[in-house]
Formats: C-alpha cells, sequence, structure tokens
C-alpha cells in the first residue's frame, strides 16, 4: 500500500474535456493557471474526459510547473476507436468512441496513451474508472496490473473511482488499492456513501477523495441550475435543495459553500474536488470553500438528505 499526500482541494477535469459545451483552448489554460494561482495542487483528469482532450490541455497548462509540486491523477478502463459517440456528453471532441477495457493489456495501452497526451513521465493515481460491469475483471486484473507498476514505481497510487458506493465496498473489501474517488455520493443530498464505504475505507487506511460534490449543479445553485447526476432532477430533490439553500441564506452563506465544506467534515474523507470551467468558477469554488460557516447551521443542513 502507498500513501500519497493529498491536497486538500482538487481540480476535476471534465469540463477541460468540454463536458456538455465546448470551452476554448485560451479559457482551459486559464481554468488551469487559476487553479494554480488559487493554491490548487491536485488535478484529476481521465481519458474519457473529451476522449483525450482533458488530458492533453491539462498537460500543456501543467508543462512548465514543477512535477513534484503537485498530484497528477487519471484513469483507466476505456480504450479508444474510431467514429464519433453520438450519445457523448461531450462536445467537439475527436471523432473518437471509447469500449471497456479492463483486462492487463488494456490498463498498460490506456496509461500509455494518457502518459503521452499529459506530457508526463509519470501519474500519481491511477484509477480504475466506472468498473460497475466489470468488477471481477476489475479485481482480478486491472488493480493487480495497477499494483504491479506502482511497486515498480511507474505509479505512485492505486485508486479506483465510481459513482455508486456499493460496488466500491467491494472493491476495497477483496483488492490492494490505496484510494477511492466517490463521486456524487457523499454530498448534502446524498450521504449513501457514509453508512459503510467510508468508514471501511477508514478502517483499511485507503483515502477517499470526493467529487460530484454539486451533484452536477444542483447543489451549486438549485434556482439556476436543476441538474441532479447529469439529468433533469427530480421536482422532490429540488425541493430539498432549494430548502438547504434558503436555510443557508439565513446564514448569510451560499449552499454552495455548504456543500462543499460538508464533505470535508468527514474524517474519512482527504479531499474534495471540483470540475470547473473557467477563471471565475475556480475563485468562487476556492472562496466557497475557505468561508467560516457557523456550527448552528450545520444543525439546520440535517434535513433533506438521503442515506
Amino acid at each position: 500500500m502507498s500513501h500519497i499526500e493529498l491536497p486538500t482541494l482538487g481540480f476535476g477535469g471534465a469540463p477541460l474535456g468540454n463536458l456538455f459545451e465546448s470551452i476554448d483552448e485560451q479559457i482551459a489554460r486559464d481554468t488551469v493557471d487559476a487553479a494554480w494561482e488559487a493554491g490548487i495542487r491536485l488535478f484529476d483528469t481521465a481519458p474519457l474526459y473529451g476522449s483525450g482532450l482533458s488530458e492533453r490541455r491539462l498537460g500543456d497548462a501543467l508543462r512548465d510547473r514543477p512535477r513534484n509540486d503537485y498530484v497528477l491523477s487519471t484513469k483507466i478502463g476505456r480504450l479508444f476507436h474510431p467514429g464519433a459517440d453520438p450519445d457523448s456528453l461531450f462536445r467537439d471532441t475527436p471523432a473518437l468512441h471509447s469500449v471497456f477495457d479492463f483486462s492487463r493489456d488494456g490498463v498498460l495501452r490506456s496509461l500509455e496513451s494518457s502518459l503521452d497526451r499529459l506530457g508526463v513521465d509519470r501519474i500519481d493515481i491511477v484509477h480504475v474508472h466506472d468498473p460497475d460491469d466489470h468488477l471481477d475483471q476489475a479485481i482480478a486484473e486491472s488493480i493487480p496490473a495497477l499494483v504491479e507498476l506502482r511497486d515498480q514505481g511507474v505509479i505512485g497510487a492505486v485508486g479506483c473511482g465510481m459513482n455508486s458506493a456499493s460496488p466500491l465496498i467491494r472493491i476495497v473489501d477483496e483488492a490492494d488499492l490505496d484510494v477511492v474517488l466517490i463521486a456524487g455520493r457523499y454530498t448534502l443530498l446524498d450521504r449513501s456513501a457514509g453508512s459503510e464505504l467510508l468508514p471501511l475505507c477508514a478502517e483499511r487506511n485507503v483515502q477517499v477523495i470526493a467529487g460530484g460534490v454539486f451533484n452536477s449543479g444542483l447543489l451549486a445553485d438549485p434556482d439556476a441550475n436543476r441538474t441532479f447526476d447529469y439529468v433533469e432532477a427530480p421536482s422532490e430533490t429540488v425541493e430539498r435543495a432549494l430548502l438547504l439553500a434558503h436555510r443557508c441564506r439565513t446564514y448569510d452563506i451560499p449552499l454552495a459553500a455548504a456543500a462543499i465544506q460538508f464533505v470535508l467534515r468527514h474524517p474519512a474523507i482527504t479531499s474534495v474536488i471540483f470540475g470547473v470551467r473557467s477563471r471565475h468558477e475556480i475563485e468562487t469554488d476556492v472562496s466557497a470553500a475557505n468561508m467560516n460557516i457557523p456550527d448552528a447551521l450545520w444543525d439546520e443542513l440535517e434535513v433533506g438528505s438521503t442515506s
């Protein structure tokens, strides 16, 4: 097992892959620069994010930064083939589509391509990405391949990134993981990772990075963004978010600040990453993460969660 010194705040690279809408090269570069200027030193990406576009943009933006001064993570589990994916959430990307591949060979091929796109000679954390329907192969092939690379010093740590808690429980229980990335399952609206996964990670000394703390938008601003897990939020979920926002307003605290800091209050969670697509979003999120939130508000925010 390896222990990486994880910064508290991290940069989520999905928007750099043109998630939902395109951003131009200069804005992408300026967003990463703004993150660096704000003190962010954890950068997360994946081949899936824009068919490699996010990795390339992030690598270009970090190329002149001291390599030992930041933690870089990417993912394996998909390989690309010619032909665009008409159902992709990413816009204006290379004409490629991904196919799941959790074999040992797939791991090695994916990692080699990521190193090339990122322009680095090592990656600090490599996550197995969304192996929901491939758990047996991920545990039998993907993770052992990454463990071997970790033990050889090729990568720093082995992780797994998923949007659901229950398969991660099995993986943490059965495999040699250093870190997990759980997206959207420990938030003000969905605390399902809190019952078993987070205590298990604490018991096994597996570090936890939390992503999706806004549940794809609803917890950032429920008046303006009604998406929950990348689809239109059910009305009852919107109502809970609006109630949480109202309770925050009585303390003059943005809901987004409570959403970020709620996650970091859990003792098993080391870091939180948030996806950003502009300098303004970086500055807003970092400011929110550092706001002073009164204890009384946390008691009032216990309403509206699901476990």
